[in-house]
C-alpha cells in the first residue's frame, strides 16, 4: 500500500441535458475522518450517499466536498397537450359559430392554458441526474486520492530519513566511551579532587565503587534497545498495507517518551548532545507523521 497523506484537493465538472455542475473536494489533516458537505437548495438527498462514497475511499481527514449545480437558461423542454388542444379548437370552432367571429389562430390556441407544457429537465429525470452528479463526484474523490498518494509517496522518503537519523544516533550513544565504568571514575576522580583542591589521598576501591553505582543509575541499555526496537517497528510500518498514521503517531511518542529517559540518565555531555539531536530528530517525526493517513 502506498503511503498516503491527508492533503489534497480535485474538482470535476459534470452535465446531463441541461443541467451544469462542478465538484470541488479539498483534504486536510485531522484525527479522524470528518466529512463536510456544502449541498445546493434541493439536494440534501444526495447527502447520505456522498459521505458513503468519501469513506469507501478515506479512513482519516478533513473532507469538505462542495457541489455548484447551474441550469442552462432557454433548455426548458416544451410539451404539446394535445388532449388538451382537441378540446380547445373544438371550443374555440363552436365560439365561431355562435358568434360568427373568425377562426382561431395558432398563436392563440398556443397562448391558451394547458396547451403547452413546460418540463424542467431536472423534475422529468431526478435520479438520472442524481446518478450523474455522484459519477462525477467519484472523478473527484479518485482526483483526492491520487494526489493524497503522491504527497505521501513525498512524506514516506522524509519519515525514513528521519527514522535513518534516529537509527544513527541510537548506534552513536550505544558506543559512546562515556558509558563506561572507567570514564565515569575518571570524571568522579576529577569532581572530588577539584572539590577537595588536590588529586592525593584518594582510594581508588572507593572511587571504582562510587563509579559502578552511578554507572548503574544512569545505564541506558533498556532506552537504547527499546528505542532500536521502535526503530525497527516504524521501518515495518512504512511498508505495511494499511493506514498507519495513528501508529507512527503512537510510536513516535514513544520514542520520544525514551529519548527523555535518555537525556535525564545522560552523565556526560556528549550523551547530552546526542540525547538532545535524538528529541530534535523525533520530534521532525512527529510533525510530518500528523498528515499521515
Amino acid at each position: 500500500m502506498t503511503l498516503k497523506s491527508m492533503t489534497g484537493f480535485a474538482r470535476a465538472d459534470g452535465s446531463h441535458k441541461s443541467a451544469r455542475w462542478h465538484w470541488e473536494v479539498r483534504s486536510v489533516n485531522a484525527r479522524g475522518l470528518d466529512v463536510r458537505l456544502r449541498l445546493p437548495p434541493g439536494r440534501e438527498g444526495l447527502e447520505p450517499k456522498v459521505r458513503e462514497a468519501v469513506a469507501r475511499r478515506f479512513s482519516r481527514g478533513s473532507i469538505l466536498a462542495s457541489l455548484v449545480l447551474e441550469n442552462e437558461t432557454g433548455h426548458v423542454e416544451v410539451k404539446l397537450n394535445e388532449e388538451v388542444l382537441k378540446q380547445m379548437v373544438q371550443a374555440a370552432e363552436r365560439v365561431r359559430q355562435l358568434t360568427g367571429g373568425e377562426p382561431a389562430g395558432v398563436a392563440g390556441l398556443l397562448a391558451l392554458k394547458g396547451v403547452l407544457e413546460y418540463v424542467e429537465p431536472e423534475e422529468k429525470d431526478a435520479e438520472a441526474l442524481a446518478t450523474a452528479i455522484l459519477d462525477s463526484l467519484e472523478r473527484a474523490l479518485e482526483g483526492v486520492e491520487q494526489a493524497r498518494c503522491a504527497e505521501g509517496a513525498k512524506l514516506a522518503k522524509v519519515l525514513a530519513a528521519h527514522i535513518d537519523r534516529i537509527a544513527e544516533l541510537v548506534a552513536a550513544a550505544a558506543a559512546s566511551p562515556a558509558r563506561s565504568v572507567e570514564a565515569i571514575r575518571a570524571r568522579i576522580t576529577e569532581q572530588v579532587a577539584r572539590l577537595a583542591g588536590t588529586s592525593t589521598n584518594l582510594d581508588p576501591v572507593r572511587l571504582h565503587q562510587e563509579a559502578v553505582l552511578i554507572a548503574t543509575r544512569c545505564d541506558i541499555e533498556e532506552e537504547l534497545q527499546r528505542l532500536a526496537a521502535h526503530v525497527a517497528a516504524a521501518r515495518e510500518m512504512l511498508t505495511a498495507n494499511e493506514a498507519i498514521g495513528r501508529k507512527l503517531d503512537f510510536l513516535s511518542q514513544e520514542l520520544n517518551r525514551e529519548a527523555n529517559t535518555l537525556c535525564a540518565k545522560a552523565n556526560d555531555a556528549d550523551l547530552t548532545r546526542i540525547g538532545l539531536s535524538l528529541k530534535a530528530t523525533i520530534d521532525q517525526l512527529r510533525e510530518q507523521v500528523q498528515n499521515i493517513e
